[in-house]
C-alpha cells in the first residue's frame, strides 16, 4: 500500500516532534526553520541537525529494505562481489549479509538507518548499483581546499589547486560570505604541499577516501583519481570537479587538518579547513516542509502501469537503454577557470562534444573531447560527432586525441555509434554479448510480453538480437534456457546471449557513417583520468579490445596501476524504469516484485552483463586492463590544452 504525500508528511512532522520533544510551533527550535533562511549554504552541523531531527522508523526501514532485496535479485554481478576477483578485491561485499544486520541494528533517525544503507551500497564500489535517498542526497560537502597529485621538480606529492583563488570564486558570493565568517584565510593555501590529512600521510588519506568514500568505480586507482580535482565538461561548458575529498556528498565532516607548507615557505604548518554544507534540493521552510519536498513520495517513486488505468494509452517508443552514473556534484557545477580552458576556438562543439585542433608544432594534431554520452539532444549527438570528425579532417588533421575525462556514461547506443564513427561500418558490431539475470520474477515477465506482443519494455524479446545480429522475433523466449554459472560457490542464471541493436533502432539513419576509420587508429589514442563510467567504459573497452587503441590514465599517485575504464556493466535501470516494466505487465503481485517504497528514493541497478571479447566467460568490468599511466603537472591538471599537446608531443 502507498502512503499518500499528506500522510507522508504527517509522519514526518511527527518524527519530528518526537525526536525534537517540542511543540512544532516553536519554530526557532526546529533545526530545518533555523537553517532555510541561510541556504544554500549553512554549516555541515547545521544541516545534519535537519536531517537528523527525523525519527527512525520501522516500518520505513522494512518497506525499503525489501524493496533493496527485491531489486538486488536483478544486480547481474551480486555473486562476483561475495569474492571480487584481483585486483579488484577491494570491492568485496556481502551484500545480504549486510541486509540482514541492518535489519536488527538499532538507530535513532532515519538519516543514520538511510545513510547506512546508502554508503553500504557505495562500498559496492559499482555506480551503476545504489541506494538513493533522496531526502539526504540533496547535500554536498565543499571545503575550499580541493587536492591533486602533481609531478614536480621530478617527484609527485599531493597539493592544494594552485588555482585554489579562481575556482572557489566561482562558487559564488554567498559560499564566500560563509566562509568569511569563519575567519579562515584559505587563499594562501593555494599551491601547498600536503604532509598529512587528519594525521595520515597524504597519500594514505587519499587511499581512505578511495577505500570509503568516492566509490562508483571497481578499480581502487580509479577512486583514487576521484578523490582529486579534476576538469570536466557539464552539458557544454567547461568545469573543475572539487573531488571526493573536498567535495564529498553528504555533510558529515566539519572539517579536515591539513599539515602542509604553503607555496612559497618551507616550514610546515597545520591548519584546519572547514567544510561549508551546500544544499541542492527542494527548498522548504520547516522540518515538515523539508518532507514534504524532498523525502515524501512522489508519482514518479514506483513507476507506472503503462496500460493501466492512469496511463494516458499512448505507448511509448521504444527506450534507449542507459548506462550511466549518478554525479550530485554535476548538478551545481563549478566552472573551469575561464583563463584555463584551451585557447584554440573548437572547429565543431555542441551536445556534450568538443573538437579541436592544436597550434602549431602540433597543427596535424586533433581532440574530441567526450564529456558525456547524455547530451540534451540524443541525435543531435550523432549529428555533432560526424560533423566534429569531418571538420578536423577537413583541417588537415591526421591523429586524434579521444579525451574522456569525467564522463559519467549515459545512452549505451551513443557510445556503440561514436565507435563506429571512429572504426567505420565495416568493424561489425559495435557491442558486446549481453546477458539480463535470469529469476522467476523476470522469466515470467518474459513470458507475458510474448504473450501480449508487447514491444516497448526493457524486457522485450525484440529489443535485441541474436548474435548473428538477426533481430530476435517478439515470441523469441531468450530467457529458456537459461545459462547457468557458478560464482564463488553460488548458482549465477542468466539469459541467453543476445546483441544490442543499436543499428537497427539507436542510429539515425539519415546519417551516413564511414565504411572506413576516418583516421587511423594506430594514431588515435584516448586520454582520461579513469572516471569513464559504464557507456564511456563500453566505448573504451570497444577501442582497446576490437580496435587496439592506446589508453592513457592521468593522475593517481606514484607505484599504483590504475585501469583505463571505469564501472563497465551494460544496462542499469532505476527502480522506477523496473517497477514500470513489471507494472505494466501486471506483476506487482508476483512473490518477488520489490515492494514498493514509501519514500522517495531509488535503488538502481546493473541490469545487463556485458561479456568481454578477450575472455567471453569474463564481464567486461572484471576484465582488468591496466591503462599508462601519466603524472599530472601543475600545467596539465586543469588546463586541457597543454595535457593535448603533451600527449601530442610524447604519445603520437
Amino acid at each position: 500500500m502507498l502512503l499518500s504525500r499528506s500522510f507522508s508528511a504527517l509522519l514526518a512532522t511527527v518524527a519530528v516532534a518526537t525526536a525534537a520533544g517540542i511543540d512544532l510551533d516553536a519554530r526557532q527550535t526546529d533545526p530545518c526553520a533555523l537553517i532555510a533562511p541561510k541556504l544554500p549554504y549553512v554549516l555541515p552541523s547545521e544541516a545534519l541537525a535537519c536531517m537528523r531531527s527525523f525519527a527512525f522508523n520501522e516500518t520505513l526501514r522494512q518497506n525499503i529494505l525489501a524493496n533493496a532485496n527485491g531489486v538486488l535479485n536483478l544486480f547481474t554481478f551480486e555473486p562476483y562481489y561475495l569474492h571480487s576477483p584481483p585486483p579488484f578485491q577491494e570491492s568485496t561485499v556481502d551484500i545480504r549479509g549486510e541486509l540482514r544486520r541492518m535489519s536488527k541494528q538499532k538507530y535513532k533517525t532515519d538519516y543514520d538507518f538511510s545513510v547506512d544503507l546508502y554508503n553500504v551500497t557505495g562500498l559496492l564500489n559499482d555506480g551503476h548499483t545504489r541506494w538513493f535517498p533522496t531526502c539526504y542526497t540533496g547535500w554536498q560537502n565543499l571545503m575550499p581546499a580541493p587536492i591533486v597529485s602533481l609531478l614536480k621538480d621530478g617527484t609527485e606529492n599531493i597539493y592544494i589547486v594552485p588555482d585554489l583563488v579562481e575556482l572557489v570564486t566561482l562558487i559564488g558570493p554567498s559560499y564566500l560570505a560563509v566562509l568569511d565568517t569563519l575567519k579562515i584565510d584559505w587563499k594562501r593555501l593555494a599551491g601547498a604541499k600536503v604532509l598529512e590529512i587528519n594525521g595520515k600521510p597524504a597519500y594514505d588519506y587519499v587511499d581512505y577516501i578511495a577505500k570509503v568514500v568516492a566509490s562508483n568505480y571497481l578499480d581502487h586507482g580509479i577512486r583514487v583519481n576521484s578523490v582529486y580535482s579534476s576538469y570536466r565538461i557539464v552539458g557544454d561548458s567547461w568545469s573543475q570537479r572539487f573531488g571526493s575529498l573536498a567535495g564529498p556528498s553528504l555533510p558529515t565532516l566539519n572539517g579536515l587538518t591539513f599539515k602542509l607548507i604553503v607555496a612559497g615557505s618551507k616550514k610546515p604548518e597545520t591548519v584546519f579547513v572547514p567544510y561549508i554544507a551546500s544544499f541542492i534540493g527542494n527548498s522548504f521552510t520547516d522540518s515538515a516542509s523539508y518532507w514534504e519536498a524532498n523525502c515524501a513520495v512522489t508519482d514518479a517513486t514506483n513507476g507506472q502501469d503503462l496500460l493501466g488505468a492512469g496511463s494516458t494509452g499512448i505507448r511509448r517508443a521504444r527506450p534507449q537503454p542507459l548506462g550511466n552514473i549518478i554525479d550530485q556534484s554535476a548538478v551545481k557545477a563549478v566552472g573551469l577557470p575561464p583563463q584555463y580552458e584551451p585557447t584554440q576556438t573548437p572547429v565543431a562543439a555542441g551536445n556534450s562534444l568538443l573538437f579541436y585542433t592544436l597550434p602549431a608544432p602540433h597543427n596535424t594534431t586533433g581532440v574530441m573531447f567526450v564529456g558525456s554520452f547524455y547530451p540534451a539532444d540524443y541525435y543531435g549527438f550523432q549529428a555533432k560527432a560526424l560533423e566534429g570528425l569531418q571538420a578536423l579532417k577537413a583541417a588537415g588533421v591526421t591523429k586524434l586525441i579521444v579525451d574522456v575525462h569525467n564522463n559519467g556514461g549515459g545512452y549505451v547506443c551513443l557510445g556503440s555509434f561514436l565507435w563506429i564513427a571512429l572504426a567505420g561500418t565495416q568493424a561489425g558490431y559495435a557491442g558486446f554479448d549481453s546477458t539480463t539475470r535470469w529469476t522467476p520474477l523476470a522469466d515470467e515477465e518474459v513470458k507475458r510480453i510474448i504473450e501480449q506482443d508487447i514491444e516497448f519494455l526493457y524486457y522485450a524479446p525484440n529489443g535485441y538480437a541474436f548474435l548473428n545480429d538477426t533481430l530476435q522475433s517478439n515470441d523469441f523466449d531468450y530467457m529458456e534456457p537459461s545459462t547457468v554459472l557458478n560464482i564463488n560457490g553460488q548458482v549465477n542464471k542468466n539469459s541467453n546471449k543476445y546483441h544490442d541493436t543499436c543499428q537497427q533502432y539507436g542510429f539515425d539513419d539519415t546519417l551516413v557513417l564511414p565504411e572506413q576509420p576516418i583516421f587511423p587508429l594506430k594514431d588515435v589514442v584516448v586520454v582520461g583520468n579513469g572516471n569513464c563510467a559504464s557507456t564511456c567504459a563500453l566505448f573504451t573497452t570497444l577501442l582497446s579490445e576490437k580496435s587496439g587503441v592506446k589508453e592513457y590514465v592521468f593522475g593517481v599517485r606514484p607505484g599504483l596501476t590504475v585501469e583505463y575504464k571505469g564501472m563497465a556493466g551494460n544496462q542499469v535501470l532505476d527502480w522506477p524504469d523496473l517497477a514500470t516494466e513489471f507494472k505494466t505487465m501486471k506483476l506487482q503481485d508476483h512473490p518477488l516484485y520489490p515492494e514498493d517504497l514509501l519514500v522517495d528514493g531509488d535503488f538502481r541497478v546493473n541490469w545487463r552483463t556485458a561479456w568481454s571479447y578477450r575472455n567471453g566467460t569474463k564481464p567486461i568490468a572484471y576484465q582488468s586492463d591496466p591503462a599508462i599511466r601519466v603524472p599530472y603537472t601543475p600545467e596539465t591538471y586543469n588546463r586541457p590544452q597543454k595535457l593535448w599537446e603533451q600527449v601530442a608531443t610524447k604519445f603520437l
